[in-house]
């Protein structure tokens, strides 16, 4: 809802209906907090994954591959690193060599930045829209999710499918694992162990997905004739909660 005045339109807290209220917010707890480690968890998150995807180093240990790198397809991988092959091949930009993990890591990025639950988090520690309920955002206007760059939102239900992909990939990185450098099964170490638990908590991080939950319940109009879709929406309904 908007109004015209002397001219300027006015939205959000400043729509018609809403109370002139000149302070920011009526709350008297510390609302702050939340957003304030978001942001600065954030923020550690994306500088320290900076550096490791630009670093080109450290990321294989056979039979361990960081994430990060997994799969690594570039001919620039170190030697037993390219578990399903070279198909890009090495790529310079400005003279210098591009690190395998720029070509892959858009596809999880890109499925963590559409996330519905990403998009709360940093729409409110980064753009303040809004910090926190019941606290007044300083924009004047609201556009939504309809214009560059926020309409890209709109593909993270591909972003989903790619990110099942690579689930799946790191799951076999954490199976093999349980190999030695001589590729002997049998064997495990705490890098065993890291990557189950990543792997794990990435299928339940993605089966959790509203996108997920929509793709197996989704444009049905009657459960009682799609039982086995119900009984799966239902699970992945209750995990949606988590």
């Amino acid at each position: 809802m908007a109004i015209i005045d002397s001219g300027k339109v006015k939205t959000g807290v400043f729509s018609q209906g809403r109370a002139l209220i000149t302070d920011r917010t009526l709350r008297t707890d510390r609302w702050w907090v939340q957003p304030l480690i978001t942001f600065a968890v954030l923020i550690a998150f994306v500088i320290y994954a900076t550096f490791r995807a630009f670093e080109n180093k450290h990321y294989f240990a056979e039979p361990l591959i960081s994430p990060f790198y997994s799969p690594c397809l570039s001919t620039i991988c170190v030697e037993g690193a390219a578990h399903f092959g070279t198909p890009i091949g090495s790529v310079t930009l400005f003279g210098l060599l591009i690190s395998p993990a720029l070509f892959i890591l858009i596809f999880p990025l890109g499925f963590r930045l559409t996330c519905y639950y990403y998009r709360k988090a940093y729409y409110r520690s980064f753009w303040m829209s809004p910090p926190a309920c019941a606290v007044a955002e300083p924009h004047k206007k609201y556009t939504g999710e309809t214009r560059a760059p926020l309409i890209l939102q709109n593909g993270h239900r591909w972003f989903f499918y790619a990110g099942l992909v690579f689930n799946v990939i790191l799951t076999y990185d954490a199976i093999i694992t349980f190999k030695n450098e001589e590729g002997q099964w049998g064997h495990m170490s705490v890098g065993t162990l890291v990557l189950l638990l990543n792997a794990a908590l990435l299928w339940l991080y993605s089966a959790s997905c509203h996108t997920c939950r929509h793709t197996i319940g989704g444009r049905l109009k009657n459960f009682s004739k799609h039982p086995i879709r119900y009984k799966a929406w239902g699970i992945v309904s209750t995990l949606n909660h988590y």
